[in-house]
C-alpha cells in the first residue's frame, strides 16, 4: 500500500464530505462503496488523523475533517483558475478578468476603466454580470469573481477596497411634477409626499446615507416602496407612485416619463468602490489594480 497522498484521495474525501454518505458518494464517483471505504481509510492512515466520525450509516465529518474540506474547496478553486488562465495563454489570450457591478457603476465607470485597460491589455477578455453588494461580497470570498464594484464603506477582513468614483445625489420626479430644477430649494418641499428607494439591503451604508439627508431636511420621508432596481423605481415614480433620490449617474441610459434634481448643494455624496480578494492570484487582477490607482492618483 503506497504511504503518499495521491489526487485521487483529495477527490473521494471531497465527495464524501458533500454527501456525508458512503453508497450516495461512491455513486457520483462511479466507484464501489467498499472501495470509497478503503480509500477514506488509507487517507486517514497516512495522515494520521480521522477526518470522519461514523455511526452506523451515518457520516459526520470531524474538526480537522471540516477544515480539511474548507481549505481543499478553496485551493481546488484557485487551482482551476490556474488552469484556465494557461488555457487562454494557450490560445493566444493574457487572461480574463471577472466582474461583478452594482447597475450605476455600468453608466460610466466600468467602459471608461475597460476601454483604458484594453489600450494596454488588448488579449484580456472580461466577463461582467450585474449583482447587488452582498452578492458581489460573497463572490469575492467564494473567488468566484475578480473584482466587484460596490457602494459600501466596510468589507470583511481580507478583502481590500479602493474609492473610484465620487456621486452627488438627485431627486426623481414625475416629469409632469411641478417642482423643477427653477423653483426646487430644499428638500422639504416633498415633506408629504411618498418615497421610493432602494431597499436596505441594497447597502446599509448607502441606506444610512439617504437617511442623513433626511435628518439634515428636518423631517423623517414616508416610504412608500423598496426595490433593489433602478428602473423598478423609475417606473414606480413615472406612475406617480412616488418621488426617490438615487445618485445622479443613473439618470443615464433611461428614457422614461421621469426629471432629476441633482442635490450638488448637500454635503452627502456616494462613493463607488473596488473590491477585490487580497488572495486572488488572476495576474491579470494587478495591472487593473495598478490602473484604478493611477486613475485616482490623476484625478
Amino acid at each position: 500500500m503506497s504511504n503518499q497522498i495521491e489526487f485521487r484521495h483529495y477527490k473521494y474525501f471531497l465527495a464524501l464530505a458533500e454527501d456525508l454518505h458512503f453508497r450516495k458518494a461512491a455513486e457520483s464517483l462511479f466507484i464501489s462503496q467498499p472501495g470509497l471505504s478503503r480509500q477514506i481509510k488509507q487517507m486517514e492512515e497516512i495522515l494520521g488523523i480521522s477526518l470522519f466520525e461514523r455511526h452506523n450509516r451515518k457520516v459526520k465529518l470531524t474538526i480537522a475533517g471540516l477544515y480539511l474540506q474548507k481549505e481543499l474547496t478553496n485551493n481546488f478553486k484557485r487551482l482551476d483558475e490556474i488552469i484556465n488562465h494557461a488555457k487562454l495563454l494557450h490560445d493566444g489570450l493574457n487572461g480574463n478578468l471577472n466582474l461583478g457591478y452594482v447597475g450605476s457603476a455600468m453608466q460610466d465607470v466600468i467602459p471608461e476603466l475597460l476601454l483604458k485597460f484594453k489600450q494596454t491589455h488588448p488579449n484580456v477578455l472580461f466577463s461582467l454580470k450585474e449583482m447587488d453588494n452582498n452578492k458581489q461580497i460573497q463572490a469575492l470570498l467564494n473567488h468566484e469573481i475578480d473584482v466587484g464594484f460596490v457602494r459600501m464603506e466596510r468589507v470583511p477582513r481580507g478583502l481590500s477596497i479602493q474609492s473610484v468614483f465620487e456621486d452627488t445625489f438627485s431627486l426623481v420626479l414625475p416629469k409632469d411634477h411641478p417642482i423643477n430644477e427653477s423653483n426646487f430649494t430644499n428638500l422639504s418641499q416633498f415633506k408629504n409626499d411618498s418615497f421610493i428607494f432602494f431597499d436596505a439591503s441594497y447597502s446599509e451604508s448607502y441606506f444610512e446615507k439617504v437617511m442623513q439627508i433626511f435628518d439634515e431636511s428636518g423631517f423623517a420621508p414616508l416610504i412608500s416602496h423598496n426595490t433593489v432596481n433602478a428602473s423598478s423605481i423609475y417606473r414606480l415614480v413615472e406612475n406617480k407612485f412616488g418621488v426617490s433620490i438615487v445618485p445622479t449617474s443613473l439618470k443615464l441610459g433611461y428614457d422614461m416619463g421621469i426629471k432629476f434634481i441633482e442635490l450638488n448643494k448637500i454635503p452627502q455624496r456616494t462613493t463607488l468602490r473596488a473590491v477585490w480578494n487580497n488572495k486572488n492570484t488572476n495576474p491579470i487582477l494587478n495591472d487593473f489594480r495598478t490602473m484604478i490607482d493611477d486613475k485616482m492618483m490623476n484625478k
